[in-house]
């Protein structure tokens, strides 16, 4: 069965726990070269691809912490090109038996690198990695940096405090950079990302949702074989509806697809959600209420992370039963004389790269930001098998994805949902009451959004409820009620995103319908925290 690593030349990209390191894998990717960030504790025996090249990342630590991360010493013999940018140059500096000390003062911001010329007269040149680049404007943010060359290296770069910005070792593809080349305040920073993952490692720029829609397509009827039956969850989101696109495009109506009514979508969205699939993309889909189940399970239950791990949990029980009833079906045509049929042993989620990155964390799970119900809620004992054709891509992709499939604009450009729904945008206990609030509040503000024609310049968009109630008046009487918080965001791949600045008029206008036609609230405020340090969502 192939791979995606058989397909796509690799760039390997190891996470010293850096705030930039997922936009070294997007600098990649547009270049049309596949990239995978993986934790910096990787071991290379455990990998099961041989990259093209190898880059390190940025970190908060020093390579002198008791605690610092440091990679696998088998990197360095794989016989391929490394690139380690800040932390990463110090932490290969470190393990080549250079010198790093404290800077007098933290380097944050903009700096000048001066590129070294190699050579002498008019011959000369300067190293690969800076090629044709000259000098330029970098951005700095470090404080430790290198303070004695280790042997069998040699200055490619310098700017005016730091004497070792770059260097390369004299014969193997090795080189460190002390600045940030995938941030955008470094102007030709792709650029440089380019000379090595182009020029020095060789890559192929056949990363594209053209090539991948085909091998995926491939790579899904290999999975389930002639007669293999795939159920999926869709939730009517970009992510889901494109996952379950590209399995009908795949296998058929062997693909099942499955909205299940957990009592805490938005409002009329299992309707709506019906209608795209069924008579929009012609995809077989079966709508299940489970919002009784669901409701019960969750009554009580405060903590974000048990809400999530629940609503994953009873998704899985849900959907073994519908297997179950699938399955059952079949025999019962089966025995009627009808063609044998596959069992159903797949589920498809239409689990992203950013749900990755943000599950795992080089320093345990006690560093994880949150987990999401795709990859770190299931059960153990799970009987059916996950199958997750966009596990490898960032939001930008699946929506360029879902145009290449013929998926209606209005589909391809909807706003995320996430899995577990509104129960992680209610602060608190999720009962029938609190969940037909939000619901309301929510349906207001997204149709007021789309009223002003800002809907597509908005990433994401959405109300949270607060468990906190608030003093008002209305009809010159007392009230003390609910408090609906907007949230609304900027973003390119959600690793990073900044607050979206709303008219005026506009936040006046879906802060008066809420209050006056949503019973139980009183009081709207508008959340204006970026990520990172806030995450897109509440919980």
């Amino acid at each position: 069965m192939a791979e995606i690593h058989d397909q796509f030349d690799t760039i390997l990209i190891l996470d010293f726990g850096s705030q930039y390191s997922h936009l070294i894998t997007r600098r990649c990717r547009e270049l049309n070269v596949y990239a995978e960030l993986m934790p910096c504790t990787t071991k290379i025996s455990d990998l099961h691809f041989k990259p093209k090249g190898i880059i390190l990342s940025g970190s908060p630590y020093s390579v002198y912490d008791d605690d610092a991360p440091h990679a696998d010493p088998a990197i360095y013999t794989l016989g391929v090109p490394i690139l380690g940018i800040c932390y990463g140059l110090q932490e290969m500096a470190y393990h080549n038996k250079g010198k790093i000390a404290q800077c007098n003062h933290r380097e944050y911001g903009f700096a000048q690198v001066e590129v070294s010329k190699i050579g002498e007269g008019s011959s000369s040149s300067v190293d690969a990695l800076f090629e044709g680049l000259g000098d330029m404007q970098v951005w700095m943010s470090h404080g430790d940096q290198l303070s004695e060359m280790p042997p069998n290296f040699h200055i490619i770069g310098r700017t005016q405090s730091a004497p070792y910005a770059a260097i390369a070792h004299d014969s193997k593809p090795f080189y460190g950079i002390q600045f940030h080349p995938e941030v955008t305040h470094s102007p030709r920073g792709k650029e440089v990302i380019g000379r090595f993952v182009l020029n020095i490692c060789g890559c192929r720029t056949n990363w594209t949702m053209e090539e991948f829609i085909g091998k995926e397509i491939a790579r899904i009827r290999d999975i389930c074989g002639p007669k293999g039956r795939v159920i999926g969850a869709v939730s009517g989101g970009v992510d889901s509806t494109v996952a379950a696109k590209l399995m009908h495009e795949a296998i058929g109506d062997r693909f099942h697809a499955i909205m299940v009514d957990n009592g805490v979508l938005r409002l009329n969205e299992a309707k709506q959600v019906n209608e795209m699939l069924n008579k929009d993309l012609g995809v077989n889909l079966t709508v299940v209420d489970a919002s009784d189940l669901f409701l019960s399970r969750l009554e009580g239950v405060e903590d974000p992370e048990k809400k999530r791990k629940i609503i994953g949990n009873t998704f899985i029980n849900v959907f073994e039963e519908e297997a179950a009833k699938i399955e059952a079906a079949a025999e019962a045509e089966e025995k009627k004389g009808a063609e044998a049929k596959g069992r159903v042993e797949w589920l498809l989620q239409g689990t992203l790269y950013p749900d990755v990155i943000e599950s795992i964390s080089f320093k345990g799970p006690s560093a994880t930001i949150k987990t999401h119900h795709n990859v770190g809620g299931l059960l153990a004992d799970m009987k059916l098998k996950l199958i997750e054709p966009l596990r490898e891509l960032f939001k930008d992709e699946v929506r360029a994805l879902g145009r290449l499939l013929s998926i209606p604009a209005p589909l391809v450009q909807r706003h995320p949902f996430p899995g577990p729904g509104l129960a992680i945008r209610i602060l608190g206990p999720v009962t029938r009451e609190q969940v037909k609030i939000l619901q309301q509040a929510d349906s207001i503000y997204i149709e007021e959004i789309r009223n002003a024609n800002l809907y597509n310049q908005i990433s994401q968009a959405f109300a949270v409820l607060l468990p906190v109630k608030a003093v008002g008046v209305m009809g010159d009487k007392r009230t003390y009620e609910q408090v609906i918080a907007l949230r609304a965001v900027q973003s390119e791949d959600f690793m990073t995103a900044d607050w979206y600045v709303f008219p005026p008029e506009v936040l006046r206008r879906i802060s008066s319908r809420i209050t006056n036609e949503v019973s139980g609230v009183n009081r709207v405020t508008y959340d204006i925290s970026s990520k990172p340090p806030s995450t897109v969502e509440w919980l």
